[in-house]
C-alpha cells in the first residue's frame, strides 16, 4: 500500500512540473517578442521595467534655431534695473528630447555666466528664458559682468561639446550680444562738460577743407566790396 501510495504522488507530480515550465516558458517567450517593439516596454531579470527609443541612423540631427534676437546683428543690452533680455528659440528634427538644456553666456575675456533665475539650467522642452542681468550683477560682485561681447551658448544632456547624432539636439552657440553699463546723467548745473566737442571744433578748424572755405570766404568778401564801391 506505501509503494502504491508513493508511485502515485510521483504520477500526479509530474503533469504539474510539466505545466509550470511551458508556463514559464511562454511568459519568457512574450517577454521577448515585446522587447523588441520600438518604444515599448520590457520586464528584466530584476523586474524592473525599462524602455527604449529606437532612431533610424539616417534620421537628421537636432537643431536649435535662434529667434530673439536676431541673428543678423549684435544686440546691445544694457545692465540696469528693470532690464531684462528674452532669449527664444524653436527646435528641429528633435526625436529624443532633452530633460534639460543649460544656458550660459562665455565673455570675450573667457568668463562664463550663467543665464536665466534658475541659474542657466531650464526644461528640456522650453524656447525660452528671460535674463535680469542687473540682478546677477549686484548678487555676484566677485565675477560682474563686463561691458564686452558675449556668446550664447545652449546645450542638451550630452554637454557643450557634444557631437551630432541623429535625433539629439546639437550644441548651439550662434548668438553673440553684447552688454554696457550706462553712465549716470550729470546735469549741466553741475560742472557737466562736453570733453569731446572742444577737440572736435579745433580738429575742424585745422582741417585744410575748413581752411579753404574760410579763404573763399574772404576773397568773396573783398571783392564784394570793390564792387560796391565802383558803383
Amino acid at each position: 500500500m506505501k509503494v502504491e501510495l508513493e508511485a502515485r504522488q510521483q504520477q500526479g507530480g509530474q503533469p504539474q512540473s510539466q505545466s509550470q515550465s511551458q508556463s514559464q516558458s511562454q511568459s519568457l517567450s512574450q517577454t521577448q517578442s515585446g522587447s523588441t517593439v520600438s518604444g515599448s516596454q520590457s520586464q528584466t531579470a530584476s523586474g524592473t521595467a525599462s524602455s527604449f527609443l529606437s532612431i533610424p541612423q539616417s534620421a537628421p540631427a537636432g537643431l536649435l534655431t535662434i529667434t530673439q534676437p536676431p541673428q543678423q546683428s549684435t544686440s546691445y543690452f544694457k545692465i540696469a534695473q528693470n532690464q531684462f533680455i528674452t532669449f527664444g528659440w524653436n527646435f528641429s528634427y528633435i526625436l529624443a528630447t532633452p530633460t534639460h538644456l543649460t544656458v550660459s553666456a562665455v565673455c570675450e575675456n573667457g568668463n562664463t555666466y550663467p543665464v536665466g533665475p534658475t541659474n542657466g539650467i531650464i526644461p528640456g522642452t522650453a524656447t525660452s528664458v528671460v535674463w535680469d542681468p542687473y540682478t546677477y550683477q549686484t548678487s555676484h560682485p566677485n565675477l560682474p559682468l563686463a561691458q564686452a561681447k558675449y556668446t550664447l551658448e545652449i546645450w542638451a544632456d550630452g554637454g557643450p561639446d557634444a557631437v551630432r547624432e541623429p535625433g539629439v539636439l546639437t550644441p548651439n552657440s550662434a548668438l553673440q550680444f553684447a552688454l554696457y553699463t550706462p553712465q549716470a546723467y550729470t546735469p549741466i548745473t553741475s560742472g557737466w562738460s562736453c570733453a569731446g566737442c572742444s577737440s572736435a571744433i579745433s580738429q575742424h578748424i585745422v582741417h585744410p577743407t575748413f581752411i579753404a572755405l574760410i579763404a573763399t570766404l574772404m576773397v568773396m568778401f573783398i571783392s564784394g566790396s570793390a564792387l560796391l564801391r565802383r558803383i
